[in-house]
């Protein structure tokens, strides 16, 4: 695992942000902070070379940690709520990064040609079945040779964590974070059976950190 971002990194990156909900002073900072996800992609693939796709990639939050963390391989973000692409564009060009690129689609309508590793993030729970299926071999289909698959999902299970995890997407929606709640959530034999036809190795462990939150890393490598 790599270190996490130094405070002055974490300053600088929520000074580029609007001044929306308080980013600059807790949201940003905060959740770059505590949330180990985002050392983890480092930790993944932060060593490669190839292209990133970042799949639901909100305010662009990875891309940027990404750079700060010394990644400099391009990265494409997109993610369907073009009021999040609009300040991930408006941040990149505040912290003049480059090689970055947002854009808005909604990953259920296909996919931007792309060969490279992917990372999707928090997402796969708004999608049914079906799309969740859809979009996975999508995503395989565009992981190059000696690429990664990065997922972090919720797992559906009789846990106490589920639960906890299926009323925190509840509340992101009741309080307007997200634009839709949950629709489905996946569980282990989804990735294994998948992403394994598509001729992926997969690798599923817990990724809890310190939340309470039924959270697992997913590694699809080819």
């Amino acid at each position: 695992m790599t270190q996490p971002l130094s405070p002055a990194s974490l300053k600088r990156l929520a000074s580029f942000y609007p001044r929306v909900w308080d980013y600059n002073h807790y949201y940003v900072p905060s959740k770059l902070r505590s949330d180990p996800v985002y050392s983890a992609v480092v930790s993944e693939i932060g060593g490669s070379a190839l292209p990133v796709l970042d799949i639901g990639c909100g305010i662009g939050l990875l891309a940027f940690y990404l750079r700060e963390s010394g990644v400099t391989a391009e990265i494409t973000g997109c993610d369907y709520d073009a009021w999040k692409i609009t300040n991930a564009q408006s941040m990149a060009e505040r912290g003049a990064y480059a090689g970055l690129s947002f854009l808005a689609a909604d990953a259920r309508t296909g996919l931007p040609d792309f060969s490279g590793n992917v990372v999707i993030l928090d997402i796969l729970q708004f999608f049914k079945r079906t799309e969740q299926e859809a979009l996975l071999r999508l995503a395989a289909a565009r992981v190059a040779e000696g690429g990664k698959l990065v997922i972090r999902s919720g797992l559906r299970d009789d846990s106490t964590r589920f639960r906890i995890t299926v009323a925190g997407d509840w509340l992101a929606k009741l309080t307007f974070w997200m634009k839709s709640g949950p629709v489905c959530y996946p569980d282990r034999d989804l990735f294994e059976s998948v992403l394994g036809s598509a001729g992926l190795k997969v690798q599923i462990s817990p990724m809890w950190g310190g939340t309470p939150f039924n959270n697992h890393l997913i590694v699809a490598e080819r």
